[in-house]
């Protein structure tokens, strides 16, 4: 292309193949060398005033046979710039030529279907998911302001319902967006959950201390009546707190304590039960009662059991009524900001969830990477706190390897370290760590950092006196972790759990643009068993396997619990 340039010098200065040609002669793949260059623009002192012979002879595009004369019909000639389209001879042909050549592109890409596709296909990227792909569903579960409230009158109520939300602040969260549920399944008044203390924990958050009540009830006050505290008229508080009565008597001197069932708690409500369930067997006691309590209260409503409506209602509550103070999350926002202002101008970062604390590990009966002194420390941990399914320990290895193929263990913070490498992220990757306290420290923490130092907690964001506030209440230090990975270009999780649970269907909830990282665990301990497999292989097996599984649009039942994937019941077609 260089010595056609050269070769059509002395044409006119407005020649349209002209200015092309200068335009694009920074960066065309055909240029030849400079001193080419030189030769073809030098030979013979105005070689460029012949048409056709210095063209025939430098151009790239044809053979280099100068003892031979390649005679080129005149429309070719004139659509490869060897003669000038403005000619008379050349103007009709070109223009038939042009048609010609326009109808044979379009045919080729009308008939190649895949053709097609790769042109028109949106390139793939590392920090959100293909817009063609999450613009046909739009959240739905808000609140109408044309919606008609259906709240019983106070004097209509079928009861007062109370909940003890027990667990983290996930398990807490799920436990209130449910009791919402049977409230309005029962027609009844929902009290204020109150958040039990964890074991784990040890924390004593109330629900004031952690979420907007004042938003929280204004904004379902259409659908179910909710009190801040038990009625003044009840006089018997302590019975709602305790699952059992105690029955005391002094007989011949002697005290005697009998535990007698407690009359206002149900505690016979199986894991997932459905809406006619709660109608059939929870709501007579309540007419009864008037207040009762309910207890255990952890995944005691179903998904596919209940009507389409409590579903949303459950999202209303999830994803529009229960939110965290004000001030929560304004730290939160702080925190993302500075996540993506560490490099000095803007960056996205992505936010993992690591579980891989001693519990966790531990409760897994999984076998991980370690020394001798560490596998009979975690044995002996084993055999502690769960000393029935422990047993005798013999029965473990064989269980441990079976859970990894079956991709049931908890990644260690170097596999996802690989996989993440493997996906296309780089060393220089920002990344917001939600976790505890990783077992083995920063010896098992060594592979990830390796691959990506620039790992970042929020006691590094974030000063102590900025801190101080929130340590009041692990729960409050949870919901700053839950609302930065919120915000995230990208989320990853390493194990199930419902932090990793809500965050993802949260995500999904806000139109699937957000990626949101589901690893295939299995795909590990496939991969990393196959001594023969190269790591162009491997990520080539990562990349593949993880295409959907990246938050995309999936029906909600049976694969997705709804706090996972709310797409069914919750969300509406674009």
């Amino acid at each position: 292309m260089a010595e056609l340039r050269h070769s059509t010098a002395a044409r006119a200065s407005n020649s349209p193949a002209k200015r092309d040609s200068d335009a694009s002669s920074a960066s065309s793949p055909f240029l030849a060398s400079p001193s080419s260059r030189g030769r073809a623009g030098g030979g013979g002192g105005g070689g460029g005033d012949d048409d056709g012979k210095d063209a025939h002879r430098s151009s790239p595009l044809l053979p280099h046979h100068h003892h031979k004369q390649l005679h080129v019909p005149s429309p070719v000639r004139s659509l490869l710039a060897f003669e000038d389209p403005r000619s008379p001879a050349a103007s009709r042909s070109y223009r038939i030529s042009l048609a010609l050549l326009a109808l044979l592109v379009v045919a080729a890409l009308f008939s190649a279907p895949s053709t097609w596709s790769r042109l028109t296909k949106e390139t793939p990227s590392l920090w959100e998911n293909p817009r063609a792909a999450t613009t046909s569903w739009k959240p739905c579960a808000e609140r109408r302001s044309n919606e008609p409230s259906d709240v019983p009158p106070e004097n209509e109520t079928s009861g007062y319902i109370f909940i003890h939300a027990e667990g983290g602040l996930n398990q807490q969260r799920i436990a209130i967006c449910n009791a919402v549920a049977i409230a309005k399944i029962m027609g009844a008044t929902l009290i204020l959950p109150v958040l039990k203390q964890d074991q784990i924990w040890k924390d004593q958050t109330k629900f004031e201390d952690i979420f907007y009540v004042d938003h929280f009830i204004n904004y379902l006050k259409d659908d179910v009546r909710i009190v801040r505290d038990i009625p003044d008229w009840f006089t018997e508080k302590d019975e709602l707190f305790s699952s059992i009565n105690c029955l005391t008597r002094v007989l011949a001197g002697v005290k005697y304590i009998w535990p007698i069932k407690q009359l206002r708690t149900v505690k016979n409500i199986p894991k997932y039960a459905s809406a006619q369930f709660y109608i059939d067997n929870v709501l007579p006691r309540i007419k009864e009662k008037k207040i009762m309590s309910i207890k255990p209260f952890v995944d005691r409503l179903g998904y596919d059991n209940v009507p389409m409506e409590i579903n949303r209602l459950r999202c209303r509550v999830n994803y529009h009524a229960l939110k965290f103070l004000p001030h929560i999350e304004e730290m939160a926002d702080k925190l993302a900001a500075r996540m993506r202002n560490r490099t000095g101008s803007v960056n996205p970062y992505m936010a993992l969830h690591l579980r891989f604390e001693k519990g966790m590990v531990g409760l897994s009966f999984c076998d991980f990477a370690g020394t001798r002194e560490e596998k009979a420390m975690m044995a002996a941990y084993r055999q502690k706190e769960w000393p029935r399914r422990y047993k005798n320990g013999s029965h473990l290895w064989p269980l441990a390897l079976q859970k990894r193929k079956e991709g049931r263990c908890p990644l260690e913070p170097g596999e996802i370290a690989v996989i993440l490498r493997a996906l296309g992220y780089t060393s220089g990757t920002q990344i917001y760590v939600a976790s505890g306290q990783v077992y083995g420290g920063k010896n098992r923490m060594a592979p990830l950092r390796n691959m990506f130092p620039n790992l970042v907690t929020k006691e590094e964001l974030a000063s102590a006196e900025e801190m101080a506030p929130f340590r009041r209440h692990v729960t409050s230090l949870a919901a700053l972790d839950f609302l930065v990975c919120l915000r995230s270009d990208v989320f990853v999780m390493t194990h199930g759990g419902n932090f990793a649970k809500l965050i993802i269907g949260a995500r999904r909830y806000a139109g699937h643009r957000l990626k949101s990282v589901k690893p295939d665990k299995g795909l590990m301990s496939k991969s990393l068993g196959d001594p023969d497999m190269g790591w162009a292989s491997f990520a080539e097996d990562v990349v593949v396997t993880h295409r959907t599984r990246t938050g995309l649009p999936e029906p909600t039942f049976p694969s997705y619990d709804l706090w996972e994937n709310p797409l069914t019941p919750c969300m509406c077609r674009a």
